[in-house]
């Protein structure tokens, strides 16, 4: 099946997921103390994920919309999803349960866990089932405690078999009428909310935990009726620096700092994930590039994915070492030479893990499903 290629939302993939290792190594983190205000260059990162959405509710739905219609098979689309997906899921988990007997088996507050209880937080990891809050075992209701970023894998599951069971065959019209009610609803929730804004979805707490549906469902389902429109218009391509300019937006609007202000934060927010980042998108989608730089952004589209996959274990690696070693997050000098290791870490583990085992394993795994189509 020939799918479309848009190497400039491949691109921007890959700087999203670099903003946001940034954002959990310099704000998450909570290292930076000298200058608070770097951290706050930082801030808006988190909002790269409402970004996945949209652009993977895009790409999704140019590349299979058609072929839905055909001779694709819902069980078909499952298992290229699955083929796509789970065998970074896997690694993230098992890298997770490494880092966290490497931290010593304990809780944020000290308290000791049992191997028992990593056992059951990684078996739930590798089959992406949210843990209960009786069974975390960092002790903040991570959905995910092994690998806290995986509750975005586990909504893009979720908006994958949404999308193959019911928007597929929504038509344009209907699709409209869910991305506004979508609108409304997350519009809603995040005026409403005690803190403002939408950086949830992490935690298994109800509402965190249905705000985080409501970014899903909202940002998937317009990544999708983007595409229809997209398909329909046919817009004309755009050459020249549409992945400079495009990048250039998106690291501005992830990397703006804190306003202070909740009201004026959330209304922020909403702006970017309701109206800028779905023009990223568009005009990414607009652009070409050739040359030197089509390798560029093929690089970071394909190494986006297994590095969002994997990094965060670092961060509890870090945060680990930082409380350990006696920082208090006040009145201390920022200690560069662990912040650097952290990244470079998650950068080359992400890319070994790209080159060795993620691409590798996708191409035998499909090669196998060919066969026995």
């Amino acid at each position: 099946m020939n799918r479309p290629r848009y190497d400039i939302l491949d691109g921007l993939r890959g700087v999203a997921a670099l903003m946001i290792l940034f954002y959990h190594v310099f704000n998450d983190a909570k290292s930076f103390i000298v200058w608070p205000t770097v951290v706050n260059e930082f801030y808006h990162s988190f909002l790269g994920v409402d970004f996945f959405f949209i652009l993977s509710g895009f790409v999704m739905g140019y590349a299979y919309d058609k072929a839905l219609e055909g001779t694709l098979t819902t069980g078909g689309f499952i298992k290229r999803r699955l083929i796509r997906l789970h065998p970074m899921v896997v690694m993230g988990v098992l890298i997770g349960a490494i880092a966290f007997a490497v931290q010593g088996y304990t809780k944020w507050d000290g308290t000791q866990v049992a191997t028992q209880a990593l056992m059951y937080a990684t078996l739930f990891g590798l089959f992406l089932i949210p843990s209960p809050a009786s069974m975390e075992v960092r002790g903040n209701t991570e959905t995910f405690p092994l690998n806290g970023p995986h509750w975005s894998l586990f909504f893009e599951y979720v908006g994958s078999l949404l999308y193959v069971l019911l928007l597929h065959k929504l038509s344009t019209k209907w699709l409209r009428v869910w991305v506004a009610c979508s609108i409304i609803s997350i519009a809603g929730f995040a005026l409403l909310a005690e803190d403002g804004g939408i950086a949830y979805g992490w935690s298994s707490e109800p509402r965190n935990f249905l705000g985080g549906a409501l970014r899903m469902l909202y940002a998937y389902p317009m990544g999708l009726l983007m595409a229809r429109v997209f398909r329909e218009r046919q817009p004309k391509p755009i050459k020249g620096h549409m992945f400079l300019l495009c990048s250039l937006a998106l690291i501005v609007l992830l990397g703006f700092p804190f306003f202070g202000n909740k009201d004026v934060e959330t209304i922020y927010q909403l702006v970017c994930i309701l109206s800028l980042f779905p023009t990223i998108v568009w005009y990414g989608a607009r652009g070409m590039v050739a040359g030197w730089r089509q390798k560029v952004v093929s690089f970071l589209g394909r190494l986006s994915y297994p590095l969002y996959a994997i990094h965060f274990p670092f961060i509890y690696l870090y945060i680990a070492w930082l409380q350990k070693s006696g920082y208090t997050y006040i009145g201390h000098s920022h200690p560069w030479v662990a912040a650097l290791i952290a990244l470079v870490a998650s950068l080359l583990v992400a890319t070994l893990c790209m080159l060795l085992y993620d691409e590798p394993l996708r191409k035998w795994l499909t090669g196998k499903i060919n066969s026995k189509s």
